[in-house]
């Protein structure tokens, strides 16, 4: 006999509405369906309310984790239709708080797995690795959470040389700490019971419903818009594809520890060789020409897309945003199948929702 279980879309344990519909035999997944839209805010509609000063402040808040991200590549579609040209220095600030970003998010998702699995031990020394990242980007850009770095033309703020020192001193023990963390969730029985074998997306499924980020890689497909359609400057750093040929859950948290790994050579690069230049267009207010553009970008969860639309006044005709979230959900039906219900919120959590960037 068949029954329905379902988790969400409100519930104690849920930090944002989701609703996963379970239908099961016993303990046993034979089928599920996703909803979504229980977050709805308006943020498309509220951008082509404001100016454009005030639609890159908008914007940036559409996630607090890829806050830069958003605000990056809104910024990069904007300066791409009226010919805006960015700095050297600036592109290289902007790809270091980007990683800093993909640092900070990455070990924020690898921290729930853990809680989610059990290890709350390990979850707490996670976050407090991550606690070092958060710090950095505090001292580099004033804030934790939602930056304020990008400026249409470049950044606000400079990196100091004795800010690269300190940021290069955090990278070395980070990079420590995650060498011993990412042994132990290799070999650690307890994750390889929770994870392996769970919540599995083959290579085949992953194209077939369109899955991006680390979760597609993941599943041993090599996606990854900074390596195939490079923008700002990142094909002038050395670093690699992070990708896991199993699929499952155990494969999605190696993909990310591995990452962090490829995030820390991107920053160092950066500082190493961090060019002159001017920061932003100073005091000058940008006009931003009647015309569309689309861009995308590698936000942490994977391929973010803005198609903007303006008209030549001060504000933004139309702003599209096309997050990873709504690209990753349709995987989860999928990946649920023929799991116990015991695993489901792990294999959800598996693909590192924004609820809030889906329901912007």
């Amino acid at each position: 006999m068949s029954y329905i279980v379902p988790i969400g879309p409100y519930h104690p344990s849920l930090e944002e509405p989701i609703h996963a519909r379970l239908i099961t035999e016993g303990e046993l997944i034979k089928d599920a369906e996703i909803f979504i839209g229980y977050n709805h805010r308006g943020i498309e509609k509220l951008a082509t309310q404001k100016n454009i000063i005030q639609t890159l402040v908008l914007v940036e808040r559409v996630c607090g984790i890829c806050s830069h991200s958003h605000a990056m590549t809104f910024a990069m579609a904007c300066e791409s239709i009226s010919g805006i040209k960015v700095s050297k220095k600036a592109q290289y600030i902007r790809v270091i708080i980007a990683e800093l970003e993909r640092l900070h998010s990455h070990m924020l998702w690898l921290g729930i797995a853990l809680h989610i699995i059990g290890h709350d031990s390990l979850f707490m020394h996670t976050w407090d690795d991550r606690e070092v990242v958060m710090d950095a980007l505090e001292e580099l850009t004033g804030n934790r959470v939602n930056y304020g770095m990008i400026t249409y033309g470049g950044v606000r703020r400079d990196i100091t040389p004795e800010q690269a020192q300190n940021v290069l001193k955090m990278l070395d023990k980070l990079e420590d700490d995650l060498k011993r963390l990412t042994d132990f969730l290799l070999n650690d029985k307890t994750v390889a019971l929770r994870t392996q074998g769970v919540g599995i997306l083959t290579t085949e499924d992953a194209i077939r419903i369109g899955a991006i980020g680390p979760h597609a890689r993941a599943s041993n497909v090599p996606i990854d818009v900074r390596k195939d359609a490079p923008y700002s400057c990142y094909d002038e750093f050395d670093f690699d594809k992070a990708v896991w040929p199993s699929g499952d859950v155990f494969a999605r948290v190696v993909v990310r520890a591995l990452e962090n790994f490829e995030s820390i050579k991107i920053i160092r690069q950066a500082l190493d060789s961090m060019p002159k230049g001017p920061l932003n267009l100073g005091t000058k207010i940008p006009t931003i020409k009647p015309g569309e553009y689309m861009n995308m970008h590698e936000a942490p969860r994977g391929q973010l897309s803005y198609k903007v639309v303006t008209n030549g006044t001060d504000k933004v005709a139309r702003v599209s945003i096309h997050v990873p979230t709504f690209k990753n959900a349709p995987t989860v039906p999928t990946m649920l199948r023929g799991n116990s219900v015991a695993d489901a919120g792990l294999i959800i959590a598996s693909i590192d929702p924004c609820f809030s960037c889906m329901d912007r």
